[in-house]
C-alpha cells in the first residue's frame, strides 16, 4: 500500500470503549457518552461510534449536520460550544437534544423556541486553578468559555433563562486540563453539586466533558475517573434520576490511530544525516508542540549503528523534523517509521500544504479496509470556482 496512511486498530478502540462502559455501568445508573466529533471526526469514526450507541457531542453547525447526515437519530446530539448558529440552537432543543447555552446570545434566541420544557443546559466557567493549581491550560488567564460562577455572571445568565420561562436542566463543566488529572474532575463534580446546590437547580443532567487518559496503562484509568467522579456526585444527585453525560475524544480515538511513513531518502550533511520520509509532522503533530511520539520501525536489515539520525517530513519547511534516532541502526530507504498513538485531533488539524489527506485504513482480523481515500487535486478543486 501506498504511504503514507493512517491506520486504525478498531479491536483496541473496541476494547478502549468497553473499558469506558463497564466503569460507567459500575458507578453509576444513567448515563450518556458524547463522542466529541472536534477530536476526529472522520465519517467511518462517528458512524462507529454511533453503532456504539454513543451520542454526538458537537460545537458547530457543520459538525451537527454532519451528524444528521451519517445518521445519527435526531435526539442523539448534545450540542456544546460557542459557535451554533441560531437555526440549529433551536431545532436542536425541539427536537430534544442536550443544549449547552455558552453565550449571550443563545439566551436571546430562547425567545424563539416554541419548547418550552427541553433539555436545557448552561456551561459553568469556574476557576479551575483555584483547585488544582498549575494543572489547567490557560492557567492564571483563566477559560473562556460559558458563564462566570465567581463574579456572578453564572448567576445572572440563570436568572435570565429562568424569566424566558425555561428550567436549567442541566449543566456543563468541561475544563481544559493540561494534566488529565483525577484531581480536575473531583473539582468539576464538586463544582456540580456546588452549583446544584447554590442556585436550587434539579438538575437533570451533569456534563464533566472530556479530556480523559486513555490507553496509556501507567496513567488513570476510566475506572479511577468515575469512581472519584461519582462519589462526589452522589452527594447531591441521585444516579436514578440524574444522567451523567461524558465526552471522551482523545480517550476513545487517540491511542487505537497510527500513521504509517516510508524512508525515501539519506543524506549526509557536515552537521547531520538526515532520514527523509514520505510522511510529515503536521500529520501525527498539527500544532508541532510535541517533542517526542510514539514510533516503531519495519525494516528489512539492521545497519550500522549511527550515533545521530534527524528523522524528517517531506514538506520544505526546515522545522518538519519528527525526532532524533540516537545510537540506533542505520535507516535505510524503503524502511517503515510508524507513529502510534496519533488519532486525536490529527486528522481534523492535518493542512493541506503541499500533499492532501492520506488514506485511512481500519484494522479488524489481521485485514486492512480502507475507509477514506487519499485526496487528489480533483477532491481540493471540487467545490472551487476557477
Amino acid at each position: 500500500m501506498k504511504t503514507p496512511y493512517y491506520v486504525i486498530h478498531k479491536e483496541e478502540m473496541d476494547k478502549g470503549f468497553r473499558a469506558l462502559t463497564n466503569a460507567l455501568d459500575k458507578y453509576w445508573e444513567n448515563y450518556i457518552i458524547g463522542y466529541s466529533y472536534k477530536t476526529n471526526a472522520l465519517p467511518w469514526v462517528i458512524k462507529e461510534f454511533d453503532r456504539k450507541g454513543c451520542y454526538a457531542e458537537v460545537v458547530s453547525e457543520d459538525e451537527y449536520k454532519l451528524a444528521r447526515l451519517i445518521g445519527v437519530e435526531k435526539e442523539k446530539i448534545v450540542y456544546n460550544g460557542p459557535i451554533k448558529t441560531r437555526e440549529t440552537f433551536i431545532e436542536a432543543l425541539e427536537n430534544e437534544n442536550f443544549v449547552n447555552i455558552d453565550s449571550d446570545r443563545e439566551i436571546e434566541w430562547l425567545d424563539s423556541v416554541r419548547l418550552k420544557e427541553c433539555n436545557l443546559g448552561i456551561r459553568v466557567n469556574f476557576d479551575i486553578e483555584k483547585f488544582c493549581p498549575g494543572q489547567s491550560q490557560c492557567g492564571a488567564e483563566g477559560g473562556r468559555f460559558g458563564f462566570c460562577y465567581e463574579n456572578g455572571e453564572l448567576g445572572k445568565a440563570i436568572q435570565r433563562i429562568q424569566d424566558k420561562g425555561f428550567s436549567v436542566k442541566g449543566i456543563h463543566l468541561h475544563v481544559s486540563s493540561k494534566t488529565r488529572s483525577i484531581d480536575i474532575y473531583k473539582a468539576i463534580a464538586a463544582m456540580a453539586c456546588k452549583v446544584a446546590e447554590e442556585y436550587k437547580l434539579d438538575l437533570s443532567f451533569v456534563d464533566v466533558g472530556g479530556g480523559f487518559f486513555g490507553g496509556l496503562p501507567n496513567k488513570p484509568q476510566f475506572d479511577d475517573y468515575l469512581r472519584e467522579i461519582t462519589q462526589i456526585l452522589s452527594k447531591t444527585f441521585d444516579s436514578s434520576k440524574t444522567t451523567l453525560i461524558v465526552e471522551p475524544g482523545m480517550s476513545m480515538i487517540g491511542s487505537p490511530v497510527s500513521y504509517v511513513t516510508t524512508v525515501i531518502d539519506v543524506k549526509d550533511t557536515v552537521c547531520n544525516r538526515f532520514v527523509v520520509t514520505d510522511g510529515t509532522r503536521t500529520s501525527i503533530d498539527p500544532l508541532m508542540s510535541k517533542k517526542n511520539y510514539f514510533h516503531r520501525y519495519e525494516k528489512a536489515q539492521n545497519g550500522e549503528v549511527i550515533k545521530k539520525q534527524v528523522i524528517c517530513g517531506y514538506t520544505c519547511m526546515e522545522h518538519d523534523r519528527l525526532y532524533e534516532a540516537i545510537d540506533e541502526h542505520e535507516l535505510f530507504v524503503g524502511d517503515k517509521i510508524i507513529y502510534d498513538k496519533v488519532g486525536a485531533y490529527t486528522m481534523c488539524l492535518t493542512p493541506l500544504f503541499i500533499k492532501y489527506f492520506p488514506d485511512v485504513y481500519v484494522e479488524e482480523n489481521n485485514e486492512l479496509t480502507l475507509v477514506r481515500k487519499a485526496w487528489t487535486p480533483q477532491e481540493y478543486i471540487e467545490n472551487s470556482i476557477i
